[in-house]
């Protein structure tokens, strides 16, 4: 008798090529209007939204800033923003632990980019789902708090090779938590050889000149790559 053969198919896999596709649409949106994206990764609590608002207040006379507020339900973090002084807008998941690529598209769309120049996707807060799908930023960043542990790495890998900049947020409370930032630097790097780490408490500041000066850094280099493509562009058309 002939074993009837079952056909498989990789769900998982179609849905991250669909991504990726959809993730070049976001950069290619991005690098016309010349609009520096961060996606930026924590668990809950971490400190992402602090950390933003510490942020814009740095950069606010410098850049327009906007921010995408990706959350499961509610608006809280959206208004906290708002009143630091950045274009903002709320995105709904609808129960999704995370943002992808064409999600990330439509807030870009709705927000309006022809009045920023960097944008920060505060994503999900969770540490697995988001590292997963690329939604087409510029750099990736995660924060991992110190009260979470020093072991996150391990035991959430991805996150920490995918992410261009590690902050060690929430540093003042150290003396409190049996935090050991060597070896969480030690796992980090042994992930990803090339990651950026940076100590940082948004709450006293402590570490967010270093922060600030990578990230406008980052900004130039990525504006400067862009106007010269754009200038290439114009040529050629002649």
């Amino acid at each position: 008798m002939n074993k009837r053969e079952i056909e498989i198919l990789d769900v998982k896999a179609n849905i991250i090529e669909d991504n990726e596709k959809e993730a070049m649409r976001v950069r290619e949106l991005l690098k016309y209007h010349q609009v520096f994206l961060v996606n930026l990764m924590a668990s809950p609590g971490a400190g992402k939204t602090t950390t933003l608002v510490r942020t814009i207040n740095a950069l606010k006379d410098r850049y327009r800033v906007g921010v995408m507020e990706a959350d499961v339900d509610s608006d809280v973090d959206a208004k906290t923003v708002a009143e630091a002084g950045a274009k903002v807008i709320q995105l709904h998941t609808g129960g999704a632990c995370h943002m992808d690529a064409y999600m990330t598209y439509q807030g870009l769309e709705e927000m309006g980019v022809d009045d920023v120049d960097v944008v920060f996707l505060e994503n999900v807060g969770n540490l697995v789902c988001p590292a997963e799908f690329d939604v087409g930023a510029a750099k990736r960043v995660a924060i991992l708090s110190v009260p979470e542990g020093d072991d996150k790495p391990l035991k959430y890998p991805l996150m920490f090779t995918v992410s261009d900049l590690l902050m060690i947020g929430k540093v003042d409370v150290k003396p409190v938590f049996d935090f050991d930032e060597e070896a969480c630097r030690k796992y980090v790097r042994e992930l990803n050889p090339k990651i950026k780490v940076l100590p940082v408490s948004a709450k006293t500041g402590e570490g967010f000149d270093a922060w600030i000066d990578w990230l406008t850094e980052e900004i130039e280099l990525f504006r400067k790559g862009t106007q010269a493509r754009k200038e290439e562009a114009f040529y050629e058309s002649y």
